[in-house]
C-alpha cells in the first residue's frame, strides 16, 4: 500500500517538488517500506521519535525536523538533521547556530512564518523574520527559505490567500538571499499549495495512510 501510495503521489506533483514524507507516530516497518520504495525525506515533529527512529534506519534518509523545536533539544538532532523547518525565533536560530559550530557543520534552516489565522499555530511575522534577515551573521546556519502552514478550515479561497502571502514574500527576497526551498503543502493541501509555488511538500496519511 505505502508503495503505491508514494507513487501515485510522485506521479501527481512536478519533479522539481520535493517531497517529505510525514512520518510521525508510523512504525520503522513502515518508514522502511516507503524507504524501500525509493523515499528518501522523512518529516518528524517529535525529537525523541526522530532521533531514536535515525538510529536504526538506513543513514542515507534526510531527515526533517518538521514540529515546533525547543532550544534545549536542539544538541541531540544537530550532529544529522538535514533541514529544520520549523525555526520561529532569534534564540532558536542561535542555539542552532552554536550546535552546529559544536559539531562543525552548517544546518539548513527554514523560517517559519505564521500564515494561519489559528493563534495555537506556531511562527514569526513577517516583520519579525526581516529583523532576522537583516542581522543574519550566523556561520553555522543557512537559512534556505521558508516554511508555513494554512489554517485548518474548509474554506479554500482563506487557505490559498494564506498561501499567496507566504509565497509573495518569498519571491520577493528568494534572489537577494539566495533562497530554493518554499515548504508549504501537507496531504489536505499540498495541490493548492503547489499552485501557488511550493517547492515542498509535507504528506503524511497519503503515503501511510490515517495516524494512529
Amino acid at each position: 500500500m505505502i508503495k503505491d501510495n508514494l507513487s501515485a503521489l510522485i506521479q501527481s506533483i512536478p519533479s522539481t517538488v520535493t517531497l517529505v514524507a510525514v512520518s510521525k507516530t508510523k512504525p520503522v516497518a513502515s518508514l522502511l517500506e516507503a524507504h524501500q520504495a525509493g523515499q528518501r525525506d522523512f518529516g518528524e515533529n517529535k525529537v525523541q521519535e526522530l532521533v531514536d527512529k535515525a538510529s536504526v534506519l538506513p543513514q542515507n534518509i534526510r531527515w526533517h525536523m518538521i514540529g515546533h523545536l525547543q532550544r534545549n533539544k536542539v544538541k541531540y538532532i544537530a550532529p544529522f538533521v538535514s533541514l529544520i523547518h520549523s525555526v520561529d525565533s532569534f534564540r532558536l536560530l542561535n542555539e542552532i547556530n552554536k550546535q552546529g559550530k559544536k559539531n562543525d557543520r552548517v544546518i539548513d534552516c527554514l523560517l517559519q512564518v505564521r500564515i494561519a489565522q489559528e493563534e495555537t499555530k506556531f511562527g514569526l511575522t513577517f516583520e519579525n523574520s526581516n529583523e532576522i534577515l537583516n542581522q543574519n551573521n550566523y556561520t553555522h546556519i543557512r537559512i534556505r527559505g521558508l516554511m508555513g502552514m494554512a489554517s485548518f478550515t474548509d474554506n479554500q479561497i482563506q487557505i490559498e490567500s494564506e498561501f499567496k502571502s507566504l509565497a509573495q514574500y518569498y519571491k520577493q527576497y528568494q534572489d537577494q538571499y539566495d533562497w530554493d526551498t518554499l515548504s508549504m503543502g501537507m496531504s489536505g493541501d499540498y495541490p493548492l499549495a503547489l499552485s501557488c509555488g511550493s517547492t515542498m511538500i509535507r504528506v503524511g496519511s497519503r503515503i501511510f495512510g490515517s495516524r494512529n
